[in-house]
């Protein structure tokens, strides 16, 4: 093949040598616009597992790379005048020059021709030139390629939200060092890392607002150093920042970061593709450092398909389906950090050890497991300290060993503590009778409350016949319901030392449907009742029922009808009580814009639309004992546009803890059925971590969450203060208790308050008894010592 690369950067070399390696018949030419081994830019930063595919592609060319390199474990984060160290990380940094320096010596050494000095302003003139079969655009983030045929690659490009300069130092670090400066305009951070026996890169960035605030922007390019300097002095102890970036004036040294998506990266001029690579293809946010791995391993991926496939067009197909799932991988992970560090503000009132589990997590991909496992000592401390505050905050005596996981410590809000942070999701049975719950439902609650959670919700419940969804949903409006549901709670009080939770809800719009299993939210072929919502309304255009606009007589009915429910649940003895605000019910149709039209003083703003659900509210908070929580469930983002944001459910979440609100339990979705949500492990935390961290206020996250590693994060990290599991509590009525034991977590011995009624410790010693006499004598202590060793 003849093969064109415009771009002399770490993807066109990487691949260029790679191909000459493995066919040394290819014709390759580099073509670079900058002279030989020019570069702008410090150090680059790679991971030991990086190192690993590069070892596997070409050995010699990474043994160059390893003695070049500086290898570190640790991270520091610096914040609050604390230094918070987290070890076995394995990073190496090298110069960005030294790494062009190797790549280039090596492709001269396979015979691959280097064009420098050449601005190569027409592609299919040089493609003709060269007679190129193949031509490689590793044009960088500003690829002219990737312009020029945009109508094929379909790039999505967005200018995030912070300013940063790329700088150095002759400071050396000893580990990958983050510090975090607040000043009178707001928050600096600086990525620290060594790369060579005496150079580091110091990159600063702030959010723009802040940028400008600081008055950076009318600097020159010395004066923002100096500043810098000065920021960071105690970082820097007595050195100076240097810039290698002269070509640049004023504050065009200070960048945004462009995040880049292409739909495709293969375009054809007649028989001769040209193929997008590194840069120019995608982009990763340097907080995670995995631009030039991308590059780099987009050349292993490229040149390993043109091995295994004969035919260029098969193989261009297989790179871009393999690579475009890994880079989709990490630029989500990226994403996550990028936005972590934009964000720095929200997580400012954190005590440094959470700032920095927090910062260490940012991005989903280091979990709390596979912290311990880099660094257990680290992870053992940071669960002490969380233990110990966690203790304190409920009110409780801690034990003697406070190496409790964060998802098993205490949590109290008002009079009530739960004795760790799992709770068992609402999820709907549609096994009710009448409205009224029975031994499937005891049995069904009952389970789970026995399973190890803190908290059991009951599925949402309905404040009157015409507010169900189904005919077979419960319901808390006769003294029936209330007397059957207090056989259900009576059990999990007696049986268990875990709380159960009404959570209260009007269909609305989406009401007068057959259980799901007989066709999910299709209308009844018999016995409809009349609906009514925000404003008049299909949820399934051209299927369901029309709902009705509320009047006023109607919106006073409703809300004494939750009022009702209120006292009702109160005197069946629930510990908790959970306004359902989300999903497209009645109330959530007053929320979001996409089902909420009116224009009275229950339309328009934000604040209108949130008025009658906060009445709601309001009147069932005066109802509700002022001893027991309760929390509301909203959607945090309608996936469509023009409804809810994130955004928006900061506002709201504000509105409803002025009312009284104790907890939010941030879900999102099923207001339309035009939505497009983005699924995922954890997906849904997101938003119960800016409504925590924001409106400040406790959150309940929910969705994909199915570890207790997943858990752990979620608490330890401070982005929700309790986890609700539903699916894997289906699965499994005691999903907690099992994951206890998988990740080696033995309960401690909970204080008096936590331990279970007197017939239920009756039936534990005659379970002990039980088991010694069939364990020949043996004390449940040696069974479990037996157990433990396998």
């Amino acid at each position: 093949m003849n093969i064109v690369c415009i771009g002399g950067g770490p993807a066109g070399l990487y691949f260029s040598l790679l191909m000459k390696q493995q066919n040394p018949a290819h014709r390759i030419t580099v073509v670079e616009r900058n002279r030989p081994y020019d570069t702008f830019g410090w150090g680059v930063v790679f991971s030991d597992q990086t190192l690993g595919n590069l070892m596997n592609a070409d050995a010699e060319t990474a043994r160059a790379i390893l003695q070049s390199f500086n290898h570190w474990d640790d991270i520091d984060i610096h914040f609050k005048g604390a230094k918070v160290s987290s070890g076995g990380h394995g990073f190496c940094g090298i110069g960005r020059k030294r790494l062009l320096n190797i790549l280039q010596q090596r492709c001269e050494e396979l015979g691959v021709e280097l064009v420098f000095e050449t601005d190569v302003a027409d592609d299919q003139q040089l493609a003709a030139k060269y007679g190129a079969d193949l031509v490689i655009a590793s044009d960088g983030l500003n690829s002219r390629i990737r312009s020029r045929y945009a109508a094929t690659y379909a790039p999505q490009i967005e200018a995030r939200q912070c300013r940063f300069v790329w700088l150095g130092t002759k400071k050396k670090f000893d580990a990958f060092t983050f510090a975090f400066k607040q000043t009178e305009h707001g928050w600096f951070q600086a990525h620290i890392y060594q790369y060579d026996g005496d150079t580091s890169t110091f990159i600063v960035e702030a959010p723009e607002t802040v940028w400008r605030a600081a008055g950076l922007e009318e600097m020159s390019q010395e004066q923002s150093i100096a500043f810098c300097e000065q920021l960071f002095a105690e970082q820097l102890d007595g050195h100076a920042l240097l810039s290698n970036a002269a070509h640049l004036r004023g504050s065009s040294v200070w960048i945004k970061f462009p995040r880049i998506v292409c739909e495709q990266w293969v375009h054809w001029n007649g028989a001769t593709p040209v193929v997008l690579m590194g840069d120019a293809a995608h982009s990763a946010h340097y907080s995670i450092g995995s631009g030039t791995k991308l590059a780099l391993e987009d050349a292993i991926e490229l040149a390993r398909c043109f091995g295994a496939h004969e035919e260029t067009a098969a193989a261009l197909a297989a790179y871009q389906s393999l690579r475009a799932v890994e880079v989709l991988k990490i630029q989500s992970a990226a994403r996550n950090s990028m936005e972590w560090f934009e964000n720095v503000q929200r997580y400012s009132a954190m005590e440094a050890p959470q700032f920095a589990y927090s910062m260490l997590t940012r991005s989903q991909r280091l979990s709390h497991e596979n912290l311990r496992l880099r660094d257990a000592a680290y992870v053992a401390g940071f669960e002490s300290w969380f233990a110990a505050r966690a203790f304190a905050q409920a009110g409780v005596a801690p034990p003697a060993n406070l190496a409790v996981p964060p998802m098993f410590t205490p949590f109290k809000v008002r009079g009530l503590t739960l004795k760790n942070r799992v709770l068992v999701s609402p999820m709907a049975q549609y096994s009710a009778v009448d409205g009224v719950v029975g031994d499937y439902h005891l049995a069904h609650l009952g389970a789970r409350a026995l399973g190890g959670a803190a908290l059991v919700f009951a599925e949402m419940t309905c404040v009157s016949a015409e507010a169900r969804i189904t005919p077979a949903c419960p319901g808390m409006y006769t003294p029936a319901h209330t007397a059957a549901w207090q056989r259900i709670v009576d059990f999990v009080h007696a049986s268990s030392d875990a709380k159960i939770a009404l959570q209260l809800g009007h269909a609305g719009a989406k009401g007068s449907t057959r259980a799901m299993w007989d066709g999910i939210d299709q209308p009844l072929e018999q016995g409809n009742w009349p609906l009514c919502s925000a404003s008049p309304q299909q949820y399934l255009t051209g299927v369901s029922q029309t709902a009705r606009e509320m009047g006023e007589a109607d919106m006073a009915q409703v809300q004494a009808d939750f009022v009702r429910a209120t006292l009702a649940g109160d005197e069946a003895g629930f510990d908790w009580l959970e306004l359902h605000c989300a999903h497209g019910y009645l109330l959530s149709s007053f929320i979001s814009p996409l089902t909420n039209r009116r224009g009275d003083d229950y339309g328009g703003s934000l604040e209108n639309r949130c008025r009658f659900p906060l009445r709601v509210f309001a009147a069932m908070r005066a109802a509700w004992p002022q001893h027991k929580p309760m929390s509301v469930r909203i959607s945090a983002h309608d996936w469509v546009e023009g409804g809810i944001t994130p955004d928006d459910a900061v506002a709201i979440a504000r509105l409803f803890k002025a009312a009284g609100a104790d907890l939010i339990d941030c879900s999102s979705g099923q207001v339309s059925k035009r939505e497009k949500p983005v699924y995922g492990r954890m997906f849904q935390t997101p938003f119960a971590d800016r409504v925590r961290n924001e409106a400040d206020i406790a959150t309940i996250a929910v969705g994909s969450i199915f570890e207790a590693d997943h858990a752990n994060g979620i608490i330890a990290a401070g982005r929700a203060d309790l986890c609700a599991v539903g699916r894997p509590h289906l699965a499994n009525p005691a999903w907690t208790l099992a994951e206890a034991a998988r990740i080696g977590y033995h309960a401690v011995a909970w204080p008096k308050q936590y331990q279970p009624g007197k017939q239920q410790l009756e039936r534990n010693l005659e379970r002990e008894r039980q088991l010694a006499a069939a364990s020949g004598g043996l004390s449940p202590q040696q069974v479990a010592a037996k157990l433990l060793e396998g």
